[in-house]
């Protein structure tokens, strides 16, 4: 069977298996300002109805929300908007002063569509308010005699300062009504408390989408760039932290040889007649991302942190994931994605540089993580003299030698204050990042399906290892997967069999490439 026709196969059992639709064009993302197609531009409350209400919540970066009942024919109502309104400016939308941490909505109890909805948690006057982590709210309820409930009626909440006041409480915050964008007091500065990186989960995703949309824009793939590409693409199904992720990035592989043929003539007169590239209609990590802004890499400058700091963040929580006989090949998949695409030359350069001074090949993940983790300690004091003599610092969140002590002060053997020279544990260095950016990375997802490993989840490993674009062609194995519906089973076992030797070969049997 040709390989065109494999990948028709493939592609059509793949959006039936999981339900993708790369051209669907999905609700507005929750954390977007409400464009004045839907209303007043200047609402910055999320309208929920029963349809979506779930959805919203399960999906929802933030850390907590805030859920206001009402009814649109109620004068009090229509009054308490504009109070409502000025709380949620500072933690909804792309221009968010605090963003991702209380998730703003609203529920008009007045629509019929929303009765059974306003039932469930015993809404009793308007407007009413409630407060509570997302995932409380999904499928949940609110019951008056119901003694322990981590869903808590705000009852004191009727002008933005008293609604703000109380949030405050609940945060042990500060916030005000009049702080603005990159005024940030509250930013997390405190080195000493690992479970900040939990929120940087978030800003992996933004990073692989930021990414992917510089490739596309600045048009970067060419004959010479198309199998790094694939061989990072590959790195991101199987290891990338965010399960969203790798199920678009997998689906990116399944069309890849249709959407960039080796003949890249095709692909370029299509995209002169639409003037759009073929992964455009693509979301790499899901309908509502990018979400516009960063949590853990957010500076406190507009021009600081951010892309730089998610990329780096993706790197370490790739190295920590890939297994021993992976490490090699993630190695060289980093080196030429960065090489190839990071759209910084000097920075791409040094990278390049650096990685040019490995004198053999990875056989270790330990080696991996360590050397990455070396690498950038390097970048970080190379760019400490150069922004201190060029004063672009940013002051709230300088570079440092990492880990600092008090974050792993197992790490240190010894640090010498006068030339700064730093006797490092690698044992005990090695066992700190691994845990960083793998299972605290992951935390903040504990109770969600976006990031965690399942079954399906390795079946589409196994799915993409089987396309042309990719390394290994098993499409006799994918055949009788599809033909005996056995297809998770078969992937475990070609999993087990096959995981060693999957990413040795890719030179050779790229075919087309």
């Amino acid at each position: 069977m040709s390989s065109k026709l494999w990948n028709t196969v493939l592609s059509l059992f793949l959006l039936s298996f999981f339900g993708w639709s790369s051209a669907s064009s999905g609700s507005r993302s929750i954390l977007r300002e409400i464009g004045a197609e839907n209303g007043d531009p200047r609402d910055y409350g999320v309208d929920l109805n029963l349809t979506n209400f779930d959805s919203v919540l399960k999906d929802t970066p933030a850390t907590y929300a805030v859920v206001e009942f009402f009814a649109h024919w109620c004068p009090a109502c229509r009054n308490y908007k504009p109070h409502y309104e000025k709380v949620a400016r500072l933690f909804n939308g792309p221009d968010a002063v605090h963003p991702g941490m209380v998730l703003m909505t609203r529920v008009d109890c007045a629509s019929k569509i929303n009765t059974k909805l306003c039932d469930r948690f015993s809404v009793s006057h308007y407007p009413m308010l409630f407060w509570g982590p997302p995932s409380k709210f999904v499928g949940g309820s609110w019951e008056p005699k119901k003694e322990k409930s981590e869903i808590l009626v705000i009852d004191d909440g009727r002008t933005a300062d008293r609604l703000l006041n109380w949030i405050n409480k609940q945060l042990g915050s500060s916030f005000s009504l009049d702080d603005e964008k990159f005024e940030n007091d509250h930013l997390p500065s405190n080195v000493s408390d690992p479970g900040q990186i939990a929120r940087a989960v978030y800003d992996v995703e933004e990073a692989t989408t930021t990414a992917l949309e510089i490739i596309l824009e600045h048009k970067m793939i060419k004959s010479n760039t198309r199998a790094s590409l694939i061989k990072f693409l590959q790195i991101l199904v199987a290891h990338h932290p965010s399960k969203r992720c790798r199920k678009g990035s997998a689906e990116i592989l399944v069309n890849f040889d249709d959407l960039f043929p080796s003949d890249l003539l095709l692909a370029d007169k299509q995209e002169e007649n639409d003037g759009k590239s073929p992964l455009s209609s693509f979301q790499i990590c899901g309908k509502d991302v990018p979400r516009g802004y960063w949590m853990f890499c957010r500076g406190s400058k507009n021009e600081t942190r951010g892309f730089s700091c998610g990329l780096w963040v993706l790197i370490h929580s790739l190295s920590v994931r890939v297994e021993d006989e992976e490490s090699q090949f993630a190695f060289t998949a980093i080196r030429d994605f960065v090489h190839n695409f990071f759209i910084c030359e000097e920075c791409r350069q040094h990278f390049h540089k650096m990685c040019s001074s490995v004198s053999g090949p990875f056989t270790k993940t330990r080696d991996l993580v360590l050397w990455l983790w070396n690498a950038h300690n390097k970048v970080n004091t190379r760019l400490i003299k150069e922004e201190a003599s060029l004063e672009t610092a940013d002051p709230k969140f300088p570079k440092m030698i990492w880990p600092p002590k008090q974050l792993c002060p197992s790490c240190y053997r010894s640090h010498t204050q006068r030339n700064n020279e730093i006797d490092w544990d690698q044992d005990e260095v090695f066992k700190f990042l691994t845990n960083y950016y793998g299972k605290t990375l992951v935390s903040l997802y504990k109770d969600k399906d976006a990031l965690g490993n399942d079954g399906a989840d390795g079946a589409i490993e196994e799915l993409v290892a089987s396309t042309n674009a990719l390394v290994v062609p098993v499409g006799a194995a994918l055949a009788i997967a599809v033909a005996s519906c056995a297809f998770g089973a078969l992937a475990c076992y070609w999993r087990s069999q096959q995981k060693s030797r999957k990413y040795f070969h890719q030179l050779h049997s790229l075919k087309n490439i």
